[in-house]
């Protein structure tokens, strides 16, 4: 008999949910940066052995919202984890404030609380000592919360291995969901407006990334032809045009490059990109146009 189920990463931002699901899976599936809070959606990767299918939702960090845009990511959380055979909770053990800002946090309290089975992935173990570590985990397993503690690297997948065998065991028996060879149930177009957004992350700094919304307005797949991709870059000020485009549009320029090159290298095909910039005040707020941009639960 397989066993196949949902384990749902669980963690505050910047701890590298989404590079352990990529060293899990051994492909680059969610998008990572050194910015907190990049991604906004839950992300789903089906990892496949002979025996076990697990299918992993890499969700949004952990904050107290602040606006329309984060009260949605943060229901993406609890409802990724409802749906969950196993909750999996990462923290950034280089972050000298790990233990404080777990344990007071709202949210997290609220997710400890659903009886699915629990474990903890310590990460970013590279940057500490063993004293560090040791003090973390004696720190964790006074709480009885977890099944499982487990020290990571998920950059270097240290402990990768380890982390996947604790998971498999709380897996329940089932066939399959998926087919082996299927590695997430998104579709081409959500992989394309993230790598967009990934080189926005990358090239921009302060408080315009957070401002933008990337949408896929065209995706034409030509016979003997490039394939055609038309994207918008939703901005919420008309301050913000020329810091995306640039001067005499180089910065436009060089984000289309660096996005087509990985768009290519994704899709393994050629693409002619073309990106187009917009304004739209307020969306982060506006429930309509979160609707539109994909973030309704119900959809």
């Amino acid at each position: 008999m397989t066993k196949a189920g949902y384990c749902t990463i669980i963690g505050k931002p910047n701890v590298g949910k989404s590079t352990l699901l990529n060293a899990i899976l051994g492909e680059k599936l969610s998008i990572t940066t050194s910015k907190p809070q990049t991604t906004r959606k839950r992300v789903l990767g089906i990892y496949n052995d002979e025996e076990t299918q697990i299918i992993f939702l890499d969700t949004p960090g952990i904050l107290n919202p602040e606006y329309l845009l984060q009260e949605k990511m943060l229901d993406q959380v609890i409802l990724s984890a409802k749906d969950a055979d196993l909750l999996l909770f990462l923290i950034d053990a280089g972050n000298p404030k790990v233990l404080t800002e777990f344990f007071e946090s709202e949210q997290i309290k609220r997710l400890l609380k659903f009886e699915t089975p629990k474990i903890l992935a310590i990460n970013k173990i590279d940057l500490i000592d063993t004293a560090r570590l040791t003090y973390l985990v004696t720190e964790f397993e006074k709480r009885e919360l977890f099944k499982k503690i487990i020290p990571v690297s998920a950059i270097g997948a240290f402990g990768v291995p380890d982390l996947l065998a604790a998971i498999k065991e709380f897996i329940p028996e089932h066939p399959k969901f998926y087919p082996d060879d299927q590695l997430s149930d998104a579709n081409e177009r959500f992989f394309v407006s993230e790598i967009i957004r990934e080189k926005i992350f990358e090239m921009y700094k302060d408080e315009i990334p957070y401002s933008t919304e990337v949408v896929i307005d065209e995706f034409v797949e030509r016979e003997g032809r490039k394939d055609y991709i038309s994207a918008s870059i939703i901005l919420e000020r008309e301050s913000q045009k020329p810091i995306i485009i640039g001067k005499k549009g180089a910065k436009i320029k060089e984000l289309g490059k660096k996005s087509r090159e990985e768009i290519e290298e994704f899709l393994q095909r050629p693409v002619y990109l073309e990106l187009r910039v917009k304004v739209r005040p307020k969306w982060r707020s506006n429930p309509m146009m979160l609707k539109q941009f994909g973030y309704d639960l119900n959809d």
